[in-house]
């Protein structure tokens, strides 16, 4: 059996929605209620806001590549330019693995696994969506 590019952009859309159960684990094992209680209220405000609009945006790229993949390895325009926006999403994700400091929060076996999933994962996303753009 080969996997065609509309397969493989249906595998990326379901693993970007399965990083979303890592995703809501952060707040819990970074303890945001306790670290951002020091700051200002709208400050607090701010930072769930942006948090809640990364996961729309993983929630619907990951949506549309599962209901629309074969419109986006058909590479109409307007394919291509959503391909052109989850690499680029995922590319500068990918890229903030190697400037963040997680490292002091990797204290088990499993959170330093999943931590090397997570950027084998991004990888995949930025290339997968990369490919179908500029094919």
């Amino acid at each position: 059996m080969e996997l065609t590019l509309a397969d493989v952009i249906r595998v990326a859309g379901a693993g970007q929605l399965s990083i979303l159960i890592a995703s809501a684990l952060v707040p819990f094992r970074l303890n945001f209620t306790r670290d951002l209680a020091a700051l200002p209220a709208l400050h607090r405000q701010l930072y769930w806001t942006y948090g809640g609009y990364v996961v729309m945006g993983i929630v619907t790229l990951g949506a549309i590549s599962l209901a629309c993949a074969d419109e986006l390895a058909a590479g109409s325009r307007l394919a291509r330019a959503v391909c052109v926006y989850g690499a680029l999403f995922w590319g500068v994700r990918l890229s903030l693995q190697a400037v963040l400091d997680a490292k002091p929060h990797l204290t088990a076996w499993w959170l330093t696994a999943g931590y090397h999933a997570l950027t084998v994962l991004f990888l995949f996303f930025a290339a997968v969506y990369g490919y179908a753009a500029v094919r």
